[in-house]
């Protein structure tokens, strides 16, 4: 989508002026269990996986709710990478190759941050469970619907709380979206939503060896390739939609109040031709009940429109780009939804060019004053831990728990089955 810079100003103004009666520690990303000590004091844990993922994670953690006191991974580059920087900072963790060594070495650990590939995260969460362990697992809960299924009995069956790494439901912006724009009305009656995640790229990375003589083979990964770009392969990954996808099928989710009852596919690979065994190119269309409707398209071969989530009612519409910044637009009669659109002011919460922590591209630009001096992409990541630290010792609310990711993931196998099939596959239907 095309905007030009008056409608992207007008659009942001619109949406700050939506958020005028919201708590301003809400608005701007602070939530209380970022304020300092959690009760009870940090939790004590321990991550599996501490590779891209992983160190997203590790640089959101603050010792104010989490102890970090042991890294885990096969990858000796990544396990000694993470556990230098935790030391840097002050923690002092132990290295360990095998999850299961671990657990059994570090009796006081009380929860485990799993981001390992996603085929792994049944085993590895199931595991820590039984053991008694807390667990919050990145997204997608798991490879297929077994393993979603083994984490949440395990959760129930001791007692343990399972948190789910889908990041937009700890983001502020995505927050404020649905508690002012769609619960508020301001969008009327939603029937469609479209869903990008554009790329002009091919997703591979660099393979180098963690160290001379290292064979992963005994850990399921023929080559070290294999290990590195593990996303490129159907035995460890579920592509796309599993691994952009699910995040925005998610919010869609979420903010139609509903899952999808069907999905129709298309997609294969079609620019790189370089042994990858999942698409380069996805097209899913959702249908949900009360008839609405969700697009998603995820391609390698251009970047416009990159990341964005734009929701289309009888009243307005709401576009979120980049994961960060929500621009709110009136559909005909501007009074129709109780935003007034002004010129802009100099009102620093009115400002859009104040709201902004960074763009799609990732440029810095200012935050208003008193709100932490974080990019907004990474505020989320933060708030995920603490609150997962917060549900542990004080049994707070999750806000993505296993019952949701077993959804989320329903969805996207089934897209992919549509895709792979080019045929329409129907869920169960679910409100």
């Amino acid at each position: 989508m095309y905007l030009t810079s008056e409608q992207i100003d007008q659009g942001r103004r619109n949406f700050l002026r939506a958020l005028a009666g919201a708590p301003p520690l809400l608005a701007f990303g602070v939530v209380a269990a970022l304020k300092g000590p959690i009760p009870g004091g940090p939790v004590r844990a321990a991550i599996v996986g501490p590779g891209s993922q992983g160190k997203v994670l590790l640089g959101q953690c603050r010792k104010e709710f989490i102890d970090l006191q042991a890294v885990c991974d096969i990858n000796p580059l990544h396990r000694k990478e993470a556990a230098a920087a935790l030391r840097a900072r002050g923690w002092a963790p132990r290295e360990y190759e095998d999850w299961k060594d671990m657990l059994a070495r570090e009796p006081g650990i009380e929860a485990v941050l799993v981001a390992t590939p996603l085929w792994t995260h049944a085993d590895i969460s199931a595991g820590c469970l039984e053991a008694g362990k807390h667990v919050l697992c990145e997204k997608m809960m798991a490879h297929d619907l077994e393993g979603c299924q083994r984490m949440l009995d395990a959760a129930r069956r001791h007692d343990r709380i399972l948190e789910v790494g889908q990041t937009r439901f700890y983001s502020p912006t995505y927050r404020n979206a649905y508690e002012h724009v769609i619960r508020a009305g301001l969008l009327g009656d939603v029937y469609h939503a479209r869903l990008v995640y554009h790329r002009n790229a091919s997703w591979r990375r660099e393979a180098p060896t963690p160290e001379p003589g290292y064979d992963p083979s005994r850990w399921g990964y023929p080559t070290v390739e294999h290990l590195i770009n593990w996303r490129m392969y159907r035995k460890y990954s579920q592509g796309l939609v599993a691994e952009l996808g699910s995040h925005q099928l998610s919010t869609a989710s979420l903010y139609f109040g509903a899952e999808p009852t069907a999905v129709i596919g298309s997609g294969g690979i079609y620019r790189y031709k370089d042994g990858r065994e999942v698409n380069d190119h996805v097209y899913a269309t959702f249908e949900y009940p009360q008839g609405r409707t969700a697009t998603f398209s995820s391609i390698q071969s251009n970047a416009f429109d990159r990341v964005s989530d734009e929701f289309l009612g009888t009243k307005g519409t709401l576009i979120i780009r980049g994961e960060n910044e929500a621009l709110l637009f009136t559909e005909g009669d501007e009074k129709a939804t109780g935003v007034e659109v002004r010129p802009k002011t100099s009102d620093p919460l009115l400002d859009a060019s104040e709201s902004r922590a960074a763009d799609a591209a990732g440029r810095t630009v200012t935050q208003p004053a008193g709100a932490p001096a974080t990019n907004a992409r990474l505020v989320m990541f933060q708030i995920e831990v603490a609150e997962f630290c917060s549900a542990v010792r004080s049994g707070t609310p999750l806000s993505c728990g296993p019952e949701r990711g077993l959804a989320t993931t329903r969805a996207v196998l089934a897209a992919n089955r549509a895709i792979d099939t080019k045929t329409r596959v129907e869920l169960p239907a679910t409100t």
